[in-house]
């Protein structure tokens, strides 16, 4: 079955009375070079255990399954599931999963040493990568589909970060690898997507030495980008700051000090610090001299 094909889409849409989900971004994968590059970007083997992401109709599922050694395929549409035990019904190493992913730990899955594959909407995309790289079981390699625009935040550089490059980059390393345009998609979305490719970086390997809390680094990266247009010294005045049974705010003399400790201009945006940078602000956090 030629799953690509529009006129074969639409035939199985009225086959099973249900038309594709705005709510869900349900936009049909048409163009079979798009299917050709996320699987070269998966670099498969026969060995891989695939967990895959909104798998409609089944059109990357196919192809995933004949280069893999097992795809898990987790659908949140009932629908869907019915037309996957059809369009996916020769192949014996997929099995099918009704659920939404965000309720799924992947670990209840039992699987290991497996990779990520998803073609995604805009709302599933920060919680959904969230998800898995803060997972206590990463996978090996994340791979997705998603809008253009997502994926250049996802992979931008200083001066352009944002808080959820930022989020990313703590974890892994991103890759963009091919532009997709909106008309290899039936019905077509309004905008163009993007390939990428995410590598989680292990415990050791992560640009992490010394620093003892996850939680304190996501608080301060958060309050600096918390009004990205203004000057980060602004911004990190809602941080406080504990000692012993007491905590502080910070002032304007306490905060401008602690970032020229890290050689950065407390004029500058949050949006121009690496993550680096960051690290560096959460590892003296606690060095900071509280004026009473």
């Amino acid at each position: 079955m030629e799953l690509t094909s529009p006129k074969i889409i639409k035939e199985l849409l009225v086959k099973y009375e249900t038309r594709p989900s705005k709510g869900l971004g349900q936009n049909f994968l048409i163009d079979k070079n798009v299917l050709s590059k996320i699987i070269t970007a998966s670099n498969l083997k026969t060995t891989d255990v695939i967990l895959e992401v909104g798998p409609g109709l089944g059109t990357l599922t196919q192809e995933l399954a004949k280069q893999a050694g097992q795809v898990i395929a987790i659908e949140k549409d009932k629908i869907m599931i019915e037309i996957l035990a059809e369009t996916l019904s020769d192949f014996k190493n997929i099995q099918i999963i009704q659920g939404d992913v965000l309720k799924i730990e992947n670990w209840d899955l039992k699987i290991e040493n497996y990779k990520l594959v998803a073609n995604i909407p805009y709302y599933l995309t920060s919680p959904l990568i969230r998800k898995f790289l803060e997972s206590e079981n990463p996978p090996e390699e994340i791979i997705l589909m998603l809008q253009k625009e997502v994926a250049q935040r996802i992979c931008s550089k200083p001066p352009n970060m944002s808080l959820l490059a930022v989020s990313v980059q703590f974890y892994a390393d991103t890759k963009i690898v091919s532009n997709v345009s909106k008309n290899c998609f039936w019905p077509a979305p309004k905008i163009d997507s993007a390939i990428i490719k995410i590598t989680p970086r292990g415990q050791t390997s992560r640009p992490t030495g010394g620093l003892t809390s996850t939680n304190l680094f996501f608080k301060i990266v958060k309050a600096g980008f918390s009004q990205p247009r203004k000057q980060l010294a602004g911004n990190l005045l809602a941080l406080s700051h504990a000692e012993g049974s007491k905590e502080f705010k910070l002032d304007k003399k306490e905060v401008n000090s602690w970032l020229l400790e890290n050689k950065i201009n407390p004029t500058q945006r949050a949006e121009t610090l690496s993550v680096e940078e960051w690290i560096s602000l959460t590892k003296t956090f606690n060095n900071i001299k509280i004026n009473e």
